[in-house]
Order: C-alpha cells, then sequence, then structure tokens
C-alpha cells in the first residue's frame, strides 16, 4: 500500500467534511478510520474547524506528518454523506485506494445547487417559517419577497469573496428595510413581527449552533467554543443589521405600531 496516498486520502476526506459542516469528531474518527487500515503502530488525528493535523508512524517506516488548513466553510450535507459513506466502503476493503481517491474527486468537484435555486429556496423557506410561526398568506408572501431579494444580494457578494459579517449586515438591512417599506408605507402584511422572523430564519446558523453543542459534548471543546463563536457573530450582524433600521426608522418617524 502507498501509505502516502493513505494520509492523502485521509487528509482529503477530512477536509471536505469539514469544508461541508461536519463536526470534527465526525471527521477525526474518520480520518481514524481511514488511517488505522495501515494497521502501522501510530495512528494519530487532530482536527480544528479552520486546520486538520495526522500522523502516521511505525517501526517500519519514516514517520509521516500532514497539516491541511481549511479556510472556507459551508453547509453541504450531501457531500458529507458522499465522503462518510465512501469512507467506509474503502474501511470495508469494498474499494481500492485508487479508484476510492478518484471517486473522492469527484465528490470534491460536485457543484453545489444554482443559485436560483439558493435563491427561491431561501426565499420560500423564509415565508414557510412566518406561516409556520402563524403569520397570515399576506406576511408569508411579503416574506418570500424579502428572502428573494437579500438571497440576490448574497449571490452578488459572492462572486467578490467579500467578508461574511458586512454580508450578514447588510442582509439584515435590507431584512429590516423591506419589511418597513411593505408593512409600514405599503400596508402589505398583518404582523410585522412574523415578518422580520420569517426573514431573518433562513439566515440563522443552524448547523453551526448544532455542531457547537455536539462538539462539546463530545469533549472537543476548543472547537465548540469557536464554531459557538463564529454563530454568535454570525446572529450578532443579521441583529446589528436589522437593528440599525428599525433604530433609523423609529428616531425620524417615531416608531411603528406592530
Amino acid at each position: 500500500m502507498d501509505y502516502k496516498n493513505l494520509l492523502k486520502y485521509a487528509i482529503q476526506t477530512g477536509e471536505i467534511m469539514l469544508k461541508s459542516g461536519a463536526e470534527t469528531s465526525r471527521v477525526e474518527d474518520t480520518i481514524n478510520r481511514i488511517l488505522a487500515t495501515s494497521e502501522f503502530e501510530t495512528v494519530e488525528s487532530f482536527v480544528t474547524p479552520t486546520g486538520i493535523f495526522a500522523t502516521l508512524d511505525d517501526p517500519s517506516i519514516e514517520i509521516i506528518s500532514i497539516i491541511k488548513r481549511v479556510h472556507k466553510r459551508e453547509a453541504h450535507l450531501h457531500k458529507i454523506a458522499q465522503a462518510n459513506d465512501l469512507s467506509r466502503r474503502f474501511c470495508e476493503g469494498r474499494i481500492k485506494l485508487e479508484n476510492a481517491l478518484e471517486e473522492l474527486e469527484r465528490i470534491k468537484e460536485q457543484k453545489p445547487y444554482s443559485n436560483t435555486v439558493m435563491v427561491f429556496a431561501k426565499g420560500i423557506g423564509g415565508g414557510a417559517f412566518t406561516m409556520l410561526l402563524g403569520g397570515s398568506l399576506t406576511d408569508s408572501t411579503v416574506t418570500l419577497l424579502i428572502g428573494l431579494a437579500f438571497a440576490l444580494v448574497q449571490v452578488f457578494f459572492d462572486r467578490f469573496e467579500t467578508s461574511k459579517f458586512f454580508e450578514d449586515i447588510l442582509c439584515g438591512a435590507i431584512i429590516g428595510s423591506l419589511a418597513l417599506f411593505f408593512y409600514h408605507f405599503l400596508k402589505i402584511g398583518t404582523n410585522f413581527d412574523y415578518i422580520v422572523i420569517g426573514s431573518i430564519m433562513p439566515l440563522v446558523p443552524g448547523v453551526a449552533i448544532t455542531n457547537a453543542i455536539r462538539d462539546i459534548i463530545e469533549g472537543d471543546f476548543v472547537s465548540g467554543i469557536s464554531r459557538g463563536a463564529d454563530a454568535f457573530i454570525v446572529a450578532a450582524s443579521v441583529a446589528i443589521g436589522v437593528g440599525s433600521i428599525l433604530k433609523i426608522f423609529y428616531y425620524f418617524i417615531g416608531g411603528i405600531q406592530i
């Protein structure tokens, strides 16, 4: 077996899973299972939200260590499932290392959902949340339109790889502005609260919050705390954006009857 390629395969699998939103305990377990097929004396991995460290060592070889920096993370749960399934098939001996590397490359190159699908998904998702909270069909329709608007802005800024912090503040400001425009100026909608809350829901970092809790439960305190901080920053950014617009409106107009 080519042990360098084995370590490369393990690291690339971990990278795909980590970038796609997997919790660190799952990534470490997957890497360790892959490396354990070498039957070497030392198999170690350490994963944080921003990096992967792995080592293979045995009296029969020179120690091999790899560090992989992970920069950008997005939720792609289907990639996690595919990479995890591939690793299990490899560990069970149902696929060779060379074939596993080729299949992993195909998983890595998979395109995410198109911008059109993402835009409509965020709009429909926000509208559904508004209705779930008890809003009317009119409230839900307004939320859908707001979701489409900020999703289009996200698509535009993603092309330039702008700061996530700035993007979330801007999206929050768009939500606040459009909600006021529809509810206060056009008199469309029956409950301002439900419109705003429903519009915010697609921006809530649910996967990050869940993984932060799971990492802390598993004892990965560094990863858990950092993921929790990341989720808090996203939530705070959206709140700053919405709150700033509402505060400006309250200051100049004198408030809104909700």
